[in-house]
């Protein structure tokens, strides 16, 4: 008897969880915790995008309390991100805030329309070596987004760097029910009030919120030329927003052994985007960190924890700015020192992994990575990594398709008869011709396709010329074995190609 299929899980709901003074407490502080920790985060990403922090926190706030009711993936954390923050940062330093505001809502139209188009279905279709080499691209990019911090500063600022950098690395050894990046922030914090420490803080990098988001239309013309200017960079985040909200979301599938709706998240992405744009928030996706914190750490599974987080934050902020304001940049630069250095797969680099990996599959990861740093852009980076994967997969299958050939006697005379094994497209199908021995065959040769399959154009004009060719040395060639669907779009392209 076969093992009977494997059923997910069957998560549990909002309801379920209220009902349920301990699942309820759960996700609540699963919530804090993760509200807690979203707090220096947004804020380094502000500072990344060129933005007041204000900008990054009212992102978080939006993002996480609206994909609570939007989202397709229950539990999962959305803010303002580093990924979504390198996208859009030079809008704001070329053209200013309201632009940029104009650009996030963009890229939350673009990413229902891709959700409506089924575009979130195709994400599967994205090879596991661009996606290694998006995460390393990002990686890079955010601890590269840190140099500035590190240039030109006052010296107390290094030490001060490498105790946070100690702290979040060692606290976890002793506890981890407290993030050891708040650790960091409030030690930093204390240090430099204390001892009067003059080194920079977020209160310099600019306004802080003190009272509650209203939304907005940006101030922009709403003309051609705004549309060309916030376009490229707005496609650019909602490609890059929804593979890194369909990554979280698949990750946080496997962890929790359940399903959940890709289409949904790309709509719910979208969304929530506009409502961040809309609100003076610079927008973001799906955060990797914080879900697994949510998830993983904290055993939360349904969106009440979600929507707490972004309540929460928005509390804390408005309650505690002024203590926000004097924190160290120094203790943010640890922090987002440390995600670039976690973010990053390491395992993809080391010596044993490049000596078993096919070397294409390095090719394409370390061709996302290139291309990504080059531009600083990571939705070209990974269209460049998908270009070259297929390249590389072409050429690979090409290498597949085999002729053999061999010359009977039968009542009618010799019969020279041709098998093809393999798939026949533009790849295969452009050497294919070379593989006959026209000026030597009998007057009768027969092509047996039964184990290959005729699928694209490239391949008729290539069986076409093969004929033709033929037909010059009057030899009578028959195409036989072909499936039924081959054979209907043989014949309705056959002749019609320039072959003859």
């Amino acid at each position: 008897m076969p093992a009977p299929a494997a059923h997910p899980r069957i998560e549990p709901t909002v309801l379920q969880a209220l009902r349920s003074p301990r699942m309820l407490t759960r996700e609540v502080l699963a919530g804090v915790v993760v509200a807690l920790a979203l707090i220096p985060e947004a804020i380094a990403f502000s500072i990344i995008a060129g933005v007041d922090p204000r900008v990054g926190l009212f992102a978080a706030f939006v993002m996480a309390v609206s994909i609570a009711f939007l989202g397709g993936r229950p539990a999962m954390i959305s803010a303002a991100t580093g990924a979504v923050a390198l996208v859009i940062a030079p809008v704001m330093r070329d053209h200013g805030l309201d632009y940029l505001l104009a650009t996030v809502i963009l890229a939350g139209i673009l990413q229902l329309a891709f959700g409506l188009l089924g575009v979130a279905k195709l994400m599967r279709f994205l090879p596991r070596s661009v996606m290694v080499g998006f995460v390393n691209a990002l990686a890079i990019l955010v601890f590269t987004a840190q140099l500035p911090q590190l240039i030109d500063v006052p010296w107390a600022v290094y030490p001060l760097t490498a105790a946070g950098l100690a702290i979040i690395w060692l606290f976890p050894k002793l506890t981890r029910a407290v993030p050891a990046p708040l650790v960091a922030i409030v030690v930093l914090t204390v240090v430099v009030v204390v001892f009067g420490i003059h080194v920079p803080t977020v209160g310099d990098q600019g306004a802080l919120p003190d009272a509650l988001p209203i939304p907005f239309l940006p101030d922009v013309p709403f003309t051609l030329e705004t549309l060309q200017i916030i376009a490229p960079y707005a496609l650019a985040m909602a490609l890059v927003g929804l593979i890194e909200s369909l990554l979280t979301a698949k990750l946080v599938d496997d962890i929790t052994d359940t399903h959940s709706s890709k289409t949904r998240e790309a709509l719910g992405q979208g969304g929530a985007n506009i409502l961040a744009g809309l609100f003076g928030g610079m927008g973001g996706c799906a955060m990797i960190g914080q879900t697994m914190i949510n998830v993983k750490v904290s055993g939360a599974r349904t969106r009440i924890s979600t929507f707490v987080a972004g309540a929460f934050l928005l509390v804390l902020v408005l309650a505690l700015g002024d203590v926000v304001a004097v924190i160290p940049m120094a203790a943010l630069v640890a922090v987002m020192i440390v995600v670039s250095i976690v973010s990053f797969d390491w395992h993809s680099v080391r010596p044993g992994t490049l000596r078993r990996m096919p070397l294409g599959e390095t090719i394409v990861m370390l061709s996302t990575v290139a291309m990504t740093v080059w531009t600083h852009n990571l939705a070209i980076g990974v269209g460049a990594g998908v270009v070259v994967a297929m390249v590389l997969f072409a050429r690979r299958v090409a290498h597949f398709t085999t002729v053999t050939r061999e010359v009977v006697e039968t009542d009618a005379g010799q019969l020279a008869r041709y098998r093809v094994d393999g798939e026949l497209f533009f790849a295969s199908s452009n050497d294919l011709t070379t593989q006959f021995a026209y000026s030597q065959d009998p007057q009768r040769v027969q092509i047996d396709l039964t184990r290959s399959h005729v699928w694209d154009a490239s391949s008729v004009a290539a069986l076409d010329a093969i004929t033709t060719k033929y037909r010059r040395y009057d030899i009578e060639v028959e195409l036989v074995g072909m499936n039924a669907s081959a054979r209907a779009f043989h014949e309705r392209l056959t002749g019609g190609l320039g072959a003859d």
